[in-house]
């Protein structure tokens, strides 16, 4: 019907209007809901936690023994000489402490929502003083003018203390001290500060790249603006969807599926853009009118682009499978994103080629093509060929092209270039036992220098690491002495001690009775490292097991054992999903090659391809960068993006030799697939390789880490999957390949064997 709407000069101008109408109203609405993502994201960890995790149970347990769960923002502050803290300076502090927050903090801001008074805390060796300003943690996300209650805080805070005590982490003021602003409230914000380079600076250099490779590739200055738009307008439609899901709270976003959302689309709709460009511009030499040779181009185009997004699809919809909210969310909000980057390339894009009418040529100016040889024969009307376009008559294998020098290249040695190129992927995968990926401190999460991390360290050095948010054990009341003893003698372990109601939760004065609610106490155990870190993760594990083995049904929570929750349920995660993406995809590779054989092997090749990413990555993690271990989800994304995306670069090209395969026969079929789509998946492989490398401009190691799995591992999917170790294995094992289709008993015509003549699609 679409099709058929092509041949009509009318027909064809109404659909093209319509197509481009329509898709500027959803621009224009999608693009303002792309810039307010960041109001409906919820970068809490332990908002990801399942309901039956034991840290977020503890949670629940310990909301009884206190009115408010708090959000402390914490202030150190310290001499700038390094010295004692000065009478003079503690009054000052005092001072401030007592007025804040002041007359300047409008009603209605986080000063309605703090839980108590700020009081200053000299530290024992007398060289700091804390603060902590206790905020209601139910109130931290609630925005105000487009800004969270817990960023206003920390945003004024900090403003404050250098306006009314001139203390900075320079130390430049007249007091002489340095001041940071730290804690679970600092964290929170200046994590939020380095996502704010999604909605900007990402998308800025992963567009500008893009459009720079395709000018390279394309050679003309309008055509990579057609593709760029294309991609553009696909965000805006994924943001607009993506928005409203997530406000109306069907989907939970957060700053990493926002960026991995971004530069997903954009790939996306890229590839998918240039390989419907790449059989269009060849169509076009057989034609007369741009419109034919969209039609054929877009039909041909079909299968493999819709194959290729049905399988990213699939891969990110295994994620539903997750123990985490966070993982759960990203693979729909992706899957969106591939869907509008498919809808986008399937009908913006023509629309776009197919608006100048017959000057639609002048898009490829200055090397715009023009049709050559005869006139097209009547297409078959039945049988295995009546949808499909025969070969070329003259064989693309055969030119001076650097690809079909290459494709002839692997045609007469296909055998040592599978065998050689397998063995130095295995190598590479070799190194994947070495990728660390045990869990990051708080403080590693990021790569530049920040006023929490900074204050995070100065904090350590003064006071007791753990104190400030402590483990929490709640125990029946009848094992409170047995859990308290246990606890202490773990290694890692400050103290411990039953919560009494004091004033902050401080265990309270000595003799004090501890709070009893149904018949548990809750027990706060203090930490030698700060509870961000991945020591005190690993304590808390400990913890764990010497409080179960004489307490079984006492639970272990608080922010360490949130963190440790998160690694056990990403852990699983990886056990779980990674067997489930591999059957999914390796089925419709099956369903869309008609063949076990060639399903299996393409499958085989990307998990060697995901092997080699992550032993690589290993060695330039752990030697090169010395960066620390990644997050337990860093390997799970990159296998769940590098095999659904890497496998669509092998699909591009083994759709097209099953294609020429069905007239020249399947060695054959190789050469002049891979002759062909040469050129065309390189570029697009460069292009999503790009893009996720566009992620490391967000100071964040998880991104980093994730920006360099997937980008490196697209490029040897690029270059040798594609390149050397599917087409060698294919032609080497020659018509075997289809088993078991009617393809693997079709016999062989050999390389040279005399074409077909061309037959357009009717």
């Amino acid at each position: 019907m679409i099709l058929s709407m092509l041949r009509n000069p009318v027909a064809r101008a109404v659909a093209v209007a319509v197509v481009l109408v329509v898709w500027m109203g959803l621009a224009s609405v999608g693009g303002a809901a792309q810039g307010r993502l960041s109001q409906v994201q919820t970068n809490d960890a332990a908002a990801f936690l399942p309901s039956s995790a034991q840290s977020t149970l503890a949670a629940e347990a310990s909301r009884e023994f206190v009115d408010t769960q708090t959000l402390p923002a914490l202030v150190v502050l310290t001499p700038a000489d390094e010295g004692e803290v000065t009478p003079e300076q503690l009054a000052a502090v005092t001072a401030f402490a007592e007025q804040f927050p002041g007359t300047a903090v409008p009603d209605g801001t986080w000063a309605d929502h703090l839980t108590g008074p700020v009081a200053p805390v000299p530290s024992e060796d007398g060289r700091a003083i804390l603060l902590a300003v206790p905020l209601d943690a139910a109130a931290a996300e609630v925005l105000v003018d487009d800004e969270s209650l817990n960023n206003l805080l920390v945003t004024d805070l900090r403003a404050a203390l250098e306006d009314e005590l001139g203390a900075t982490a320079s130390g430049s003021g007249d007091l002489g001290l340095e001041a940071w602003v730290t804690g679970p409230a600092g964290f929170v914000t200046d994590l939020g500060t380095a996502f704010a380079g999604i909605d900007g600076l990402l998308l800025l250099v992963a567009l500008g790249a893009v459009l720079l490779i395709l000018v390279v590739v394309y050679r003309s200055p309008f055509l990579p603006l057609v593709v760029v738009l294309t991609a553009v307008f696909a965000l805006a439609l994924a943001g607009l969807v993506v928005y409203e899901l997530a406000d109306a709270g069907i989907l939970v976003l957060n700053g990493q599926a926002q960026g991995i959302l971004s530069i997903l689309v954009v790939g996306a709709a890229v590839d998918y853009s240039l390989l419907l460009v790449a059989r269009y511009r060849e169509e076009l030499r057989h034609v007369d009118h741009p419109a034919d040779a969209m039609r054929i181009a877009w039909r041909q185009s079909l299968e493999p682009i819709a194959a290729s997004a049905g399988t990213v699809v699939a891969g990110l919809l295994c994620l539903l499978l997750s123990d985490l909210a966070s993982n759960r969310s990203l693979g729909p909000v992706a899957a969106i994103g591939i869907g509008a980057a498919l809808l986008a390339a399937l009908t913006l894009l023509p629309a776009f080629l197919l608006v100048a009418g017959r000057r639609s040529r002048a898009l490829f100016w200055p090397r715009a093509p023009h049709r050559v040889g005869s006139s097209p024969t009547q297409a078959p009307t039945h049988g295995e060929h009546a949808t499909a376009v025969a070969p070329t008559t003259a064989d693309p294998a055969e030119g001076p092209g650097l690809w079909a020098r290459w494709a002839r290249f692997v045609a007469r040695h296909a055998r040592p270039v599978w065998i050689v190129s397998a063995a130095a992927l295995l190598l590479a995968a070799a190194f994947v036992p070495t990728f660390r990926a045990g869990g990051t401190s708080q403080t590693d999460v990021f790569l530049t220098p920040v006023d929490s991390v900074a204050g995070e360290e100065v904090l350590a050095e003064h006071f007791p690491a753990g104190a400030v948010q402590p483990a929490i054990v709640v125990v029946p009341e009848s094992e409170l002495d047995a859990v308290v003893a246990a606890a202490e003698d773990v290694e890692g372990i400050a103290s411990a001690a039953p919560y009494t109601g004091a004033p902050g939760g401080a265990p309270g004065a000595a003799g004090a009775r501890p709070v009893v609610v149904d018949g548990r106490v809750r027990v706060d155990v203090v930490t030698q490292a700060p509870s961000d870190s991945q020591d005190a993760v690993d304590a808390v594990a400990d913890l764990r097991e010497a409080v179960t083995a004489v307490a079984p049904d006492a639970l272990v929570g608080g922010p360490a054992a949130e963190t440790l929750d998160t690694q056990i349920a990403s852990e699983r995660d990886l056990r779980v999903i990674v067997p489930v993406v591999l059957v999914v995809i390796l089925l419709i590779l099956m369903l869309l090659l008609r063949s076990v054989v060639a399903g299996v092997l393409l499958m085989a090749a990307n998990v060697l391809s995901f092997g080699a990413a992550i032993g690589i990555s290993a060695l330039v993690f752990n030697h090169v960068l010395d960066l620390p271990d990644a997050d337990p989800v860093v390997p799970l994304y990159g296998f769940v993006f590098l095999v659904a995306l890497g496998v669509d670069y092998s699909i591009f090209l083994m759709t097209r030799v099953r294609e020429e395969s069905q007239a020249v026969g399947t060695r054959a079929g190789v050469t002049r697939g891979l002759a062909v789509t040469g050129g065309v998946i390189t570029s697009a492989g460069l292009v999503l390789a790009t893009t996720f490398a566009a992620l490391a401009v967000i100071p964040l190691l998880f991104l980093a880490q994730l920006a360099f799995i997937v980008a490196l591992g697209v490029l040897v999917d690029t270059f040798v999957v594609r390149s050397l170790l599917v087409p060698g294995l294919v032609h080497d094992l020659g018509p075997r390949t289809w088993w078991p289709s009617a393809l693997a008993r079709r016999p062989e015509h050999g390389a040279h064997a005399a074409l077909p003549t061309r037959t357009p699609v009717a």
